[in-house]
């Protein structure tokens, strides 16, 4: 099944099965020179340098939503040093959506298990969404995110920041250029989790923090005790019913350039080949999942493999590789295809290194003659504001796209089919054996158990309409 053809169908049946074909209210865009008021949900970590690129461009930052009291301030002083900051805070996202009627696009940088529930209401609402990685927690919301966006007209873009840098295009433009042949095997590998992992709930409870929105904080997932140093404010990523671990921390990254160079669809199945240190509530210490790509465009099946915990792929499979590293990298993407290798060094996509079937050693995309023959495809996007830093590049382009300038490079119709392969290879850290993964049904053939975690469980009043 072809991208484009599984993200329509994804959201298309849900559509058709609803009645609802678009919503009421109308996409919010701006023309060029306009200023778009921004919502922030979730304003440090990964959501304070979304924002700050998009303040630093000149954009407003109408509101600011944050269960931590601490990181509003934090904010509001930041913007002081430039222009005084005008709008609301809010530490529940729900009251702000409801209050801000003049947002024209929000950024959600929270846990995993927020990024629906937030990004929908306010797509519902008309609002642009650019949504950090890895987008959503689960199956059923990737589909729900991509039938709300579709009827809403609006923006989105995920939060995988290589995407827009210019030595990442050119890698993809190089495999989407058919130096490498057909695709037949992905090895990707990673040393998160670099939080803990394969642990246990802590018993017990501890005060919550008076600067701290407990309530808010747990949102959709089901209630349990504060316990201080153990979920906030990073250490969530490795629980089941918070985070998606070290694949959705990092796949959205590492799994970029493969995804998108070798056109991948719909997965076909599903194994964890190799675990360490399984828990009942976090995902695993460390693992190894393999993935089946279904045929596309006329290349075959291609099995892709991910390991994470410090684990590597064997040396003996990329000799190219040994001959011109002298040792296989910290982290990295490696493709083997019928006609050549590459090997993507940087984990955002950004450097990598080529060798035709045949050749002893590998030299850099840059360099290599094969490489160098294949014409630029892909736009370009740079940033020229002093103040922004490196990575400002994506989430100017998301600003740009609610503005009629550019479209956004990762918006629904890369996002939603990469990150449901990445879902299916979470739930496989959860569930043994392999899964036969039916796309077209949004099911897992003869497995009732790794169903279960299709769906996410919504507690009462945080649930997506």
């Amino acid at each position: 099944m072809r991208r484009r053809e599984f993200l329509s169908y994804a959201a298309g049946a849900v559509l058709s099965s609803t009645g609802l074909t678009s919503l009421a209210a109308a996409p919010r865009f701006r023309k060029p020179g306009e200023k778009l008021n921004i919502g922030v949900i979730g304003c440090g970590g990964r959501g304070w340098t979304d924002w700050t690129a998009m303040f630093a461009a000149g954009e407003n930052i109408a509101a600011l939503c944050d269960t931590d009291r601490g990181q509003m301030e934090r904010a509001k002083a930041h913007m002081a040093k430039s222009r005084p900051f005008s709008g609301l805070c809010f530490s529940d996202w729900r009251e702000m959506l409801s209050k801000c009627e003049n947002l024209d696009a929000v950024v959600v940088a929270t846990p995993d298990h927020t990024h629906a529930p937030a990004a929908i209401a306010a797509m519902k609402k008309g609002c642009h969404a650019y949504v950090e990685k890895p987008l959503v927690r689960t199956i059923w919301e990737a589909r729900k995110f991509a039938e709300v966006a579709k009827a809403a007209g609006v923006v989105t873009q995920l939060g995988n920041q290589g995407s827009s840098d210019s030595g990442f295009r050119r890698n993809v433009e190089v495999l989407l250029g058919g130096v490498i042949g057909n695709g037949l095997e992905v090895h990707i590998w990673t040393d998160r989790p670099i939080w803990p992992q394969g642990i246990e709930r802590p018993a017990g409870s501890d005060p919550v923090p008076a600067t701290l929105n407990w309530d808010a904080w747990i949102g959709s997932a089901p209630m349990r005790p504060f316990k201080q140093g153990v979920y906030t404010p990073f250490k969530w990523r490795a629980f089941y019913d918070f985070g998606t671990g070290a694949f959705g921390d990092m796949a959205c990254h590492t799994m970029n350039v493969a995804c998108r160079g070798l056109r991948f669809g719909a997965v076909e199945s599903a194994e964890c080949i190799r675990i360490e240190g399984a828990a009942k509530d976090t995902y695993p210490k460390k693992s190894v999942v393999k993935l089946r790509y279904a045929p596309r465009f006329g290349m075959p099946a291609t099995d892709l493999y991910w390991y994470e915990g410090n684990l590597k792929p064997d040396a003996k499979i990329m000799p190219q590789v040994i001959a011109t590293l002298g040792e296989v990298p910290r982290s990295g993407c490696l493709i083997i295809g019928d006609e050549g290798t590459m090997i993507v060094t940087h984990d955002n996509g950004l450097t990598a290194y080529f060798a035709k079937k045949g050749e002893e050693k590998l030299n850099s995309v840059q360099k290599h003659p094969a490489a160098q023959a294949v014409a630029q495809s892909l736009p370009r996007l740079e940033t020229k504001h002093k103040d922004a830093w490196r990575w400002s590049a994506h989430q100017i382009e998301f600003v740009k796209a609610c503005k009629g300038e550019c479209k956004a490079f990762s918006d629904t119709d890369h996002s939603v089919p990469m990150m449901e392969g990445m879902l299916v290879g979470c739930i496989a850290q959860r569930v043994p054996g392999k899964l036969v993964w039916n796309a077209a049904a949004c099911r897992f053939d003869g497995n009732s158990e790794a169903d279960r975690y299709i769906r996410p469980v919504q507690r009462d009043g945080w649930k997506i309409d």
